[in-house]
């Protein structure tokens, strides 16, 4: 007896020293689920709560394939389409500084396939059958488009620094008119809808000389419905039209995806010519440049916003999968139990939409969350809804719990994660030394100027500044805030900004300007009416020469002023 009472209390005691153990390591609940990390979170979250909801309604055949390991565990991915010759493939290869297996440039349309792009330690291409049954590659469901999709698919594996941190889909480029719809041999809108469910960022590519949206590019942007948050524009090879142009044609294409993307934000569009060619227009160089920083910045946070843009994914999934489950059991308590089952089932399909509403009210679900009504009804046809499962409230209370509190356990993970180790972000390739070196963006503009020079730069615009310092009345070689002020005003900046001035040109912060921090304060005027930012913090190659601590760099400036 005692010898039994002594092996429960270790027991016990063990239990309790190990829970403490495994609290330590990652995330739990009371539950006992344990998550080492966030994709681990994800996938346990995914398999025990959701997938059953999905197999039960019917999920997978109406909406979306189950996921799989492979698309919690796949690097971030990104989506290029647009018509032929819009530059999707030279995109790429821009992006990577090489060719990659398989690729085809030229102005005919030349990828007549999908291409994934991603690393691998050897070069080569995989084929589209070998792929599908890979169970490290996120791309196995795509078994369900049959052989002529998957003939017209291929994996370009080769070793480069970028494709470590993110994998790019190539497609083929899209023409217009109907032969091409009916001759492709699969539902390139549906390939299309899978990939944008699954990718991190979807790019649309335009020439500023093909601008009009051909129907199948118009089904092709809708079948990225819901997942406008991707999306991004890139106006490509925009250095072949002058400045005058260049605005007709964005306004063009503004018109053209307004009519197309039905979202009441404007979508961003990126100009620029994103090949490594001289640009044959170079009075918006400029503007390129800026834009072209600003898409890498984009691409380059991917790795970083991954495992979030996988947990948003999960809950639009857990959303519309408790959406199917509602509509489906509806359908199902609605059927006779006996006669007249196919008249029901046409009167309930004509229906739909009444019973959109009846379960927005009753479920108190928003519009927004429902599938199409139109393509719900078409799949509707084939089912037999008396087969339909009723509805099963612990599967949807299951996935209510996992909304209402297992995702905010995940959410903390992340930041925790990314507080730990921050993911790395893309590099190599086009990105690589984008920012450093004098052909960084703003290098040598605007608050930078002047920090490679041997001479102070406001010295260049001194005597101008001088002529002003000395009708303010300077007292002991200093002006007053007040005479400051009156002239600093006339510069007709926001007071918030002058401040801001004064506090960067007050070196000594004594409350007054002598000539020197008042000519500063000039020059930093000068910069943000040309349209830079200001600093935070004086940058040291602008701190007056009277005012450094260093002697020798006085002597050196006081020389150069000589």
């Amino acid at each position: 007896m005692e010898t039994s009472k002594q092996g429960s209390w270790i027991q016990n005691t063990a239990g309790s020293m190990f829970s403490w153990v495994k609290q330590e390591q990652g995330g739990s609940n009371k539950e006992g689920e344990m998550y080492q990390t966030v994709t681990e979170g994800l996938q346990t979250l995914y398999t025990k709560k959701l997938l059953p909801l999905e197999e039960t309604y019917l999920f997978h055949d109406f909406h979306s394939p189950a996921l799989e390991p492979a698309d919690f565990q796949s690097k971030p991915m990104v989506l290029l389409v647009g018509q032929y010759s819009t530059g999707k493939t030279t995109f790429i290869r821009y992006l990577l500084e090489q060719d990659f297996p398989g690729m085809r440039i030229g102005p005919e349309p030349t990828t007549d396939g999908f291409i994934a792009v991603m690393h691998g330690e050897n070069e080569g291409v995989v084929p589209g059958n070998a792929l599908v049954v890979d169970p490290k590659k996120p791309f196995r469901k795509l078994n369900a488009f049959g052989n002529s999709f998957l003939n017209r698919f291929i994996c370009s594996q080769m070793p480069n620094q970028v494709l470590q941190s993110i994998s790019i889909i190539d497609t083929p480029g899209i023409l217009s008119g109907e032969k091409q719809r009916i001759s492709r041999g699969y539902d390139f809108a549906e390939v299309l809808r899978w990939f944008g469910e699954r990718v991190d960022r979807i790019i649309l590519l335009f020439d500023a000389h093909k601008l009009d949206i051909s129907d199948e590019f118009s089904e092709a942007i809708k079948a990225f419905k819901g997942q406008d948050d991707k999306i991004r524009v890139v106006l490509n090879k925009a250095d072949q039209v002058d400045t005058q142009q260049l605005m007709r044609v964005y306004g063009a294409l503004m018109w053209s995806l307004g009519k197309v993307i039905n979202t009441p934000e404007v979508v961003r569009v990126y100009l620029g010519s994103f090949w490594a060619k001289p640009l044959q227009n170079t009075e918006n160089r400029r503007l390129f440049e800026a834009e072209s920083q600003d898409l890498f910045r984009d691409i380059q946070s991917l790795p970083r916003n991954a495992a979030l843009r996988k947990l948003n994914d999960l809950i639009k999934r857990a959303r519309l999968a408790k959406v199917h489950a509602y509509i489906i059991s509806y359908l199902k308590k609605e059927m006779p139990s006996l006669f007249g089952r196919e008249k029901k089932k046409d009167e309930l399909i004509q229906r739909l939409p009444e019973i959109y509403t009846i379960l927005q009210r009753e479920h108190h679900i928003s519009p927004g969350d429902f599938p199409n009504v139109t393509k719900m009804q078409d799949m509707l046809q084939h089912y037999d809804f008396s087969k339909f499962p009723s509805l099963k409230v612990k599967l949807i209370e299951k996935v209510d719990k996992m909304l209402a509190s297992k995702i905010a356990v995940l959410m903390a993970m992340i930041r925790e994660e990314e507080a730990k180790q921050p993911p790395a972000m893309v590099s190599g390739g086009a990105f690589e030394g984008s920012q450093d070196g004098p052909f960084g963006q703003g290098y040598g503009e605007g608050i930078s100027a002047g920090a490679d020079a041997e001479d102070w730069i406001v010295s260049r615009d001194k005597h101008r500044y001088d002529e002003i310092f000395y009708t303010l009345m300077p007292i002991n070689g200093k002006i007053t805030g007040v005479n400051a002020k009156k002239e600093m005003m006339n510069s007709r900046l926001p007071n918030t900004v002058l401040g801001k001035i004064w506090k960067l040109a007050d070196c000594d912060q004594d409350g007054m300007l002598d000539d020197e921090e008042f000519a500063l304060a000039q020059h930093l005027i000068k910069i943000k009416l040309e349209g830079y930012e200001l600093p935070t913090e004086l940058p040291n190659h602008l701190v007056p020469p009277s005012h450094r601590k260093n002697p020798t760099a006085d002597a050196l400036y006081n020389h150069v002023e000589d």
